[in-house]
């Protein structure tokens, strides 16, 4: 569980009565709001509704292991007493009393691991904190002269400190950086001494600029990575909404089923999940956060096995019905979790490339038994009735040795003489603000949602031979839209039409090109002049020209 909770949770995304665009954390920044009017806010986060046992206990109860909360997010307001700014819970606020402490103690009783956030180079209140990288003003000017100072002297006097103050006090067993605008090696080696303070601690990436401290964990921020981090450890943080902070009108509620098939495809791909909630500035958790948490636990009673100390998948490829987890038993053997979404008609589940079968099977939830028999392709797996879950439903495979899974990780010439990739075929990059969604099940699977210029997808190609290519696809769109296609130094302009509805399909001609013998990533880029959103997209195909 991630909890976001500060002051901005009193304004909840208005201002003078108007509603504020982007994070409700964030809303001092994207309103220009002086310091002096923002502390204002401060008495009316009274936390008069705070419980942290029953925070633990939801986190607990929707088969969470560990949590971790905002000590100090950009606006500088700190949970607990801090000696080095009066600017927190105790001395500024209408809770008056120190916010982090109970949920620590809480948390722990509940057999969960207890974490911190601190931002540590980005501060709009307490003067020379790291302001100027994130507000376009002439002459890196502040949008308050309260801000003016020196950033050196900022992480001297309140950001050193404070990180000192909650390593001491509370024992995080996980310490969560964020935004590190301006952090040269030198000033990020200054908190990683403070870290000796706790030898066990477990620390992200977000510390210093590029290279200076990888840290422990990779934070990918509201986007899965399409093929994960091979050999790297990483925790994928996402909202249940829009915002991250309490928004009041923010409606926008991801699915309980989107929930755990977030949750399913992170675990394929061998890493955490982090989901947040944004409590009010009484200190209640939206209804509609605890609705889903409790349905997401009701589901990891079931199927937990599935998650927890488990794998990523052994597939090269992505599988269209649904993702695998894996977890190496003591006897040398392995048990595969098949985390189906989509319960195939006729009770079949392909999983191609493997070459050894399954000792024994079952559905996880009702116990029947799951048999398996090989394929051209690999196995198929027969299941047995109907699918015991609509969202995922998990079946248990016990294999007698290490699992070894054949076949090329990008599609290849078909019996049709085509290569053809799917919506499971591509790898979409979003950024902090979302990502290109898949959307649909089997041949319906489609990719939608594409609205920021900051986003691309791309798909990695194998061709036997050097050869000239025609590319089409299968689009639905209301606008018509222009992509760049590249493909290594090639750059080729993309045209997509408006189709009339984005239930209407239609198959067009994007481009000719040459590839070259061997791998190829074929990237869709947007065209940012005059971008208004990409097309839905289905099917894409290279046939070979004559």
């Amino acid at each position: 569980m991630f909890i976001h909770w500060g002051v901005y949770a009193v304004p909840a995304g208005e201002y003078h009565g108007k509603p504020v665009e982007g994070y409700g954390e964030w809303i001092m920044h994207h309103a220009s709001i002086p310091a002096s009017e923002y502390k204002e806010f401060a008495k009316d986060f009274t936390a008069s509704e705070y419980d942290p046992k029953a925070w633990a206990d939801l986190a607990k109860e929707a088969g969470m292991k560990y949590v971790v909360i905002t000590s100090k997010h950009h606006d500088g307001f700190a949970l607990y007493d801090s000696a080095a700014s009066e600017w927190n819970a105790v001395k500024a606020s209408g809770a008056k009393c120190d916010l982090i402490a109970p949920l620590a103690e809480a948390v722990r009783a509940a057999g969960l691991k207890f974490g911190l956030y601190y931002s540590q180079a980005q501060d709009w209140v307490n003067p020379g904190g790291g302001y100027w990288k994130y507000k376009n003003s002439k002459n890196n000017e502040p949008w308050d002269p309260a801000q003016r100072g020196d950033f050196d002297e900022y992480l001297a006097k309140t950001a050193l400190p404070q990180t000192k103050e909650i390593l001491i006090q509370y024992h995080p067993d996980v310490i969560w950086w964020d935004t590190p605008a301006n952090m040269t090696r030198e000033r990020s080696q200054k908190f990683v001494d403070l870290l000796s303070l706790s030898p066990k601690i477990i620390s992200n990436n977000r510390l210093g600029l590029q290279d200076c401290f990888l840290g422990d964990t990779k934070t990918p921020e509201r986007r899965i990575p399409p093929r994960g981090y091979p050999g790297q450890v990483f925790e994928v943080c996402m909202t249940m909404n829009d915002t991250w902070g309490y928004k009041k009108n923010d409606n926008h509620w991801v699915s309980v089923r989107q929930i755990l098939r977030y949750l399913s495809d992170i675990s394929s791909k061998g890493g955490n999940f982090l989901l947040n909630v944004g409590p009010d500035g009484h200190g209640r958790i939206p209804p509609a956060c605890v609705e889903r948490l409790q349905a997401v636990g009701r589901w990891m009673k079931l199927n937990g096995e599935a998650i927890y100390a488990t794998k990523g998948g052994p597939f090269p490829r992505r599988l269209s019905w649904g993702r695998v987890t894996q977890k190496p038993r003591p006897d040398g053997g392995v048990t595969m979790y098949a985390q189906i979404w989509d319960w195939p008609v006729d009770g079949e589940i392909a999983m191609p490339g493997l070459t050894q079968l399954p000792i024994s099977g079952k559905v996880l939830v009702s116990g029947l038994p799951v048999t398996a028999h090989v394929t051209s392709e690999g196995i198929a797996v027969k299941l047995p009735g109907a699918a015991p879950d609509p969202d995922v439903s998990v079946a248990k495979l016990e294999f007698p040795k290490p699992l070894e899974v054949t076949g090329e990780p990008c599609p290849v010439l078909g019996a049709d003489g085509r290569i053809t990739l799917t919506a499971y075929d591509a790898d979409t990059h979003g950024s902090y603000t979302g990502n290109i969604t898949l959307a649909g099940s089997g041949a319906e699977a489609r990719l939608t949602g594409w609205t920021s210029e900051d986003w691309k997808m791309e798909y990695l190609v194998k061709s036997t031979t050097a050869q000239k290519w025609i590319l089409t696809a299968e689009v639905a769109a209301l606008k018509p839209a222009r992509l760049i296609l590249q493909i290594k130094d090639q750059q080729i302009d993309v045209k997509t039409p408006a189709t009339g509805s984005i239930t209407n399909w239609q198959t067009v001609e994007l481009a000719r090109f040459s590839l070259p013998f061997g791998e190829s990533r074929l990237e869709f880029l947007p065209c940012k002049e005059g971008w208004t959103g990409g097309p839905d997209i289905r099917k894409v195909w290279l046939t070979p020209t004559p």
